[in-house]
């Protein structure tokens, strides 16, 4: 990573999140489709749920994609998320930045889709799509999970259901009167993200979903811009930060009093906070 990061920052970045059966994968698949068709490099890492008894993962979004093993112009990149929050898993984005510096011009990030946490893409790509299908009853879910807010573009998959333009005309009801109210100063507007139609499995309206993104990259609206790249470098560091002073707090060295701080705070006798910060001291007082 050291010798391939100052060759990535070229790539356009597109998250593709939202809930189970919204039906991301197929949507990927079709896009890769089109975007193979206009000649365009393309690079996908793909995050699979961890088995939190087994620690495995199917990686079905590889047999989804499988078509596209033999095309030297698409990498695809299946990854279980370990136990990871937030749809991704904890090396997605340096996955992506090996695309990137390989050259892949654009790359899609298809998170877990595990329900109301997959906020965290939004801090790793330029575009941040999320999928509704219709009639699921998930654009409340969309709201309180925040999914809403950090949507650059609303897709509405599954075009061909029933209730498909409807679901589309109150999520874009929705978005109107959540951007409504006035901005105090200090204040970042809401996004008004655009709402549109696909139907993944026939590829109907992909080619519009394309060109939306490529608007939105062409505009500047996405993480092109410094203040959406120093978010994003914030969210990658932090994540590294937080990995960090959790297995050094495992290792040898520091289990005893980890478990023991631990069991303190299971059994009440000491608060999480004071917990932390005992935990923070004892790395600090060794180095660590």
């Amino acid at each position: 990573m050291r010798r391939l990061y100052p060759m990535a920052g070229r790539a356009h970045l597109v998250g593709i999140t939202g809930p189970p059966g919204s039906g991301k994968s197929t949507l990927v698949a079709a896009m890769i489709e089109r975007v193979r068709a206009a000649g365009r490099p393309v690079g996908v890492v793909a995050v699979d749920p961890s088995s939190p008894i087994t620690g495995g993962a199917l990686l079905g979004d590889r047999v989804r994609m499988q078509a596209y093993a033999g095309d030297r112009d698409v990498f695809i990149r299946s990854m279980a998320s370990r136990g990871h929050a937030g749809g991704l898993a904890s090396t997605s984005t340096a996955a992506a930045a090996v695309l990137d510096a390989a050259g892949f011009d654009l790359i899609l990030i298809e998170t877990v889709g595990t329900g109301q946490s997959e906020v965290e893409v939004a801090a790793a790509a330029d575009t941040t799509v999320v999928l509704e299908a219709p009639e699921m009853g998930d654009e409340v879910q969309a709201i309180k999970a925040g999914l809403l807010e950090v949507a650059d573009l609303v897709v509405v998959n599954k075009g061909d259901k029933p209730g498909a333009l409807r679901t589309a005309a109150q999520l874009r009801a929705m978005l109107v009167a959540g951007a409504s109210p006035k901005v105090g100063a200090g204040q970042a507007r809401p996004k008004r993200p655009e709402v549109l139609v696909t139907t993944a499995a026939t590829g109907d309206g992909v080619e519009e979903l394309l060109a939306a993104i490529d608007r939105h990259r062409e505009t500047g609206r996405g993480g092109s811009s410094a203040e959406a790249r120093l978010a994003r470098a914030e969210a990658q560091v932090w994540a590294i930060l937080a990995d960090r002073l959790r297995a050094s707090l495992h290792e040898a060295a520091h289990a005893e009093t980890t478990r023991a701080t631990l069991s303190e705070v299971a059994e009440h006798r000491l608060d999480p906070y004071a917990a932390a910060d005992r935990l923070l001291a004892v790395l600090g007082a060794d180095g660590s």
